[in-house]
């Protein structure tokens, strides 16, 4: 695979800090970041860049496009991501959004929209690209050996509740169709139809403790239960996503399929708050905001603060 020269864009979580270790050992170099100031004050993207040994913090996101072959964005606001995507995609760059890749379907419309048109665009969560999951999917089990499965995680509903989503379509497959609030018990139980009607639920929300990533999957001749090695997911992903990244192999998942977990997801608040009904992912409003960026972004920011003091 060829060499890639890949900027980071916003530096709010853990992940562009996890990832450019990661990415340099599979060849690639990490030459540019720059960040909007979402969670960290003006000044951070220089401190990250010499913390990390990156030659440039850039000034604008047309800098950073104009020093690089590819760009993963990791804005904790996910209603950033199609602005800051864009001048990567009008500049012909590869682009990799980070989970949640959007949080309302106007926003998964426009990037699946850019995909068709040839961009190269991917991302979503580690999950769909975990190696538990392309284990258990290598064993091929007829669909009509499915009964039923149950997937999930802690923290929150959609920046890590997405995780949940992407685990159950990345063990089914796509085609998910509708979904349905079902109530509450300490987390969300939300159950998740596909087209040829095998089911499943995710259990997402805060716990009083961290739980892992989770599956429990019944077929008729078997039950299997399923913990994530969180220590691989960084490495799976990015032997998964870089050489399409590079144009050196078709996307690992298309991007239709990425945005489908996360209609799901958007699907299932407002079928909350509908009271349990169930809610097609073709019906959901275009108008409908599913969950708020900017509102998360402010208490996410919050946590990283009051984790500081």
């Amino acid at each position: 695979m060829k060499s890639l020269k890949i900027g980071l864009v916003d530096l709010d979580t853990s992940h562009p800090g996890s990832f450019v270790p990661l990415i340099r050992g599979l060849g690639h170099e990490v030459t540019g970041v720059f960040d909007s100031g979402t969670v960290y004050p003006s000044g951070y993207a220089e401190t990250f860049a010499r913390e990390h040994q990156i030659d440039h913090a850039c000034e604008s996101l047309e800098e950073l496009a104009d020093r690089v072959d590819a760009v993963f964005i990791h804005s904790c606001n996910w209603d950033l991501h199609v602005r800051h995507a864009r001048p990567f995609v009008e500049a012909g760059k590869a682009v990799f959004i980070d989970k949640p890749m959007a949080g309302n379907v106007g926003d998964l419309r426009r990037m699946i929209e850019w995909a068709k048109q040839g961009a190269v665009v991917t991302g979503g969560s580690a999950l769909r690209y975990c190696n538990e999951v392309k284990e258990w999917k290598e064993r091929k089990i007829p669909a009509e050996e499915w009964v039923y499965g149950f997937v999930g995680c802690a923290v929150d509903e959609f920046n890590y509740g997405v995780h949940a989503y992407s685990m159950l379509q990345g063990l089914l497959g796509p085609g998910i169709e509708s979904v349905r609030y079902l109530g509450e018990n300490v987390q969300r139980q939300i159950e998740l139809t596909w087209k040829d009607g095998r089911q499943g639920i995710v259990n997402i929300g805060k716990t009083a403790g961290y739980l892992p990533f989770y599956a429990t999957l019944v077929t008729q001749k078997q039950v299997d239960h399923i913990a994530v090695d969180n220590s691989r997911l960084y490495q799976a992903l990015l032997e998964s996503v870089l050489p399409y990244l590079a144009g050196e192999a078709p996307a690992p998942v298309s991007f239709e399929e990425l945005a489908e977990t996360e209609m799901a997801a958007i699907a299932a608040i407002l079928s909350a708050q509908q009271g349990g009904k169930l809610v097609r992912l073709d019906g959901i409003p275009a108008d409908f905001i599913g969950y708020d960026g900017v509102a998360f972004s402010k208490y996410y920011k919050s946590l990283v603060f009051s984790e500081n003091k």
